[in-house]
């Protein structure tokens, strides 16, 4: 094989090396296979091509590659931030991101709900995420932006299109545009951190009027017609963005496991990441509302089903999601997946009774591939949930002021295109 400039040569033919990578790509969506290209004169086989595949990463001439910063408290982790870190990371090719520490977060917008530890497992369990740089400040100085450019080598210093004020209403990232290094997404409609508090705090008012202490006997339309009721709106190409693409290979162990994975958390994270180690496949199942509601009470889930669905998918761990699967594994839902091995965390927040409810888990325990996964935190939703409830006062207030800029916001906002 010898080279001439930018281009292979192969019995004499010359071939760009973006070329191939475009008639592979052809082929692979026509349904050609590689062995077929192979078979053409002068054709070179797949060994060989890959190398100049994987170049199409890369701009021609082997430019450095484009490395974005973007920060945030991500407190509350939910697809809005995801989907903000999807839109960063297409911005360019190595995303490194930035945690807002939590003192920061308490001179700025109040109390974190999440510790640090907790918020750097989500942001790294997030698939488009390269790098975390933990304990960020909440305002882009010079001093930090200097090092961003310098020491890690960032190019550009991404944000939302929503404003991010300062206690003394100047902009957190008025020095990167200054200087030029400052790129723009679109914010995610329909969801925010402020929006999941007012979420637990109105399901916290509603049992309060409905006499209720612990949520079981409230009534499941009062809790959907609460102002809190989420107000996102799923897209099918939302979901594609989301998706890893690809199914398990032939020979491949499929792991699968289920829950409701209310209000995304560290703990979500560890397991999943556990489970993902036991096989080749991740395959996650996420309950129906009416399923999470029946097996946890009338004011969950708090956050709906493709909101759930959306998170799951953002997990670097996570190849495939069955978005609303069944609460009993069946021996057909086995064999359609092909299934090695089904596991369930220690730590649930599913209730089961023995008396009122067959084993879910009954037929992969029958078939001997159901195994007890050791849940590596005690976190849950309603633990995270509880933390809000038992400072109710600071967050009501802190929401009531964010709630109205961020009414502001969409009551000015215009439309932006591409996401």
């Amino acid at each position: 094989m010898d080279y001439h400039a930018n281009y292979s040569i192969w019995d004499g033919v010359y071939y760009h090396p973006h070329l191939f990578g475009v008639i592979m790509l052809t082929a692979a969506l026509l349904g050609f296979s590689t062995s077929y290209l192979s078979g053409i004169a002068g054709f070179p086989t797949l060994p060989y091509m890959l190398p100049y595949i994987g170049s199409l990463q890369k701009e021609k001439g082997g430019k450095k590659r484009i490395r974005v910063y973007m920060d945030g408290c991500f407190d509350l982790m939910h697809y809005g931030h995801a989907n903000a870190l999807r839109q960063a990371k297409a911005l360019g090719d190595e995303l490194v991101v930035g945690i807002v520490s939590d003192e920061e977060i308490i001179k700025n917008k109040g109390p974190p709900v999440l510790s640090m530890e907790e918020r750097l497992a989500l942001v790294s369990g997030l698939k488009w995420v390269d790098e975390v740089i933990p304990n960020a400040p909440y305002a882009i100085t010079e001093d930090f932006m200097n090092s961003l450019f310098n020491e890690h080598k960032i190019d550009y210093i991404i944000h939302g299109d929503d404003p991010c004020l300062l206690p003394d209403g100047s902009d957190a990232y008025a020095l990167a545009k200054k200087v030029g290094r400052y790129k723009q997404i679109k914010r995610t409609e329909g969801v925010s951190s402020t929006d999941i508090v007012g979420r637990i705090l109105a399901s916290m008012e509603d049992k309060q009027v409905n006499g209720e202490c612990n949520g079981m006997g409230t009534n499941l339309e009062t809790h959907l017609k609460s102002k809190h009721a989420s107000n996102f709106l799923p897209t099918s190409r939302r979901i594609v963005q989301f998706s890893n693409a690809k199914g398990p290979g032939p020979n491949a162990r499929v792991v699968y496991i289920d829950g409701g994975f209310d209000l995304f958390h560290a703990g979500h994270v560890e397991i999943l990441k556990n489970a993902r180690q036991l096989g080749d496949f991740l395959l996650v199942g996420v309950y129906t509302d009416q399923t999470v509601s029946q097996q946890r009470g009338a004011h969950f889930p708090l956050m709906h089903l493709h909101e759930r669905s959306l998170s799951v998918l953002a997990c670097r761990y996570v190849d495939e999601v069955i978005i609303g699967a069944p609460l009993e594994i069946s021996k057909d839902m086995i064999t359609t997946f092909n299934i090695s091995l089904v596991v369930h965390g220690t730590v649930s927040e599913t209730n089961y009774s023995p008396n009122a409810m067959v084993d879910p888990y009954k037929v992969p325990k029958s078939m001997g591939i159901f195994r007890t996964l050791e849940s590596p935190k005690n976190i849950t939703t309603t633990s995270v949930a509880e933390r809000i409830k038992a400072n109710h006062e600071i967050y009501q207030k802190r929401n009531a002021k964010k709630e109205a800029s961020e009414k502001k916001f969409y009551e000015e906002r215009k439309y932006i295109s591409g996401d």
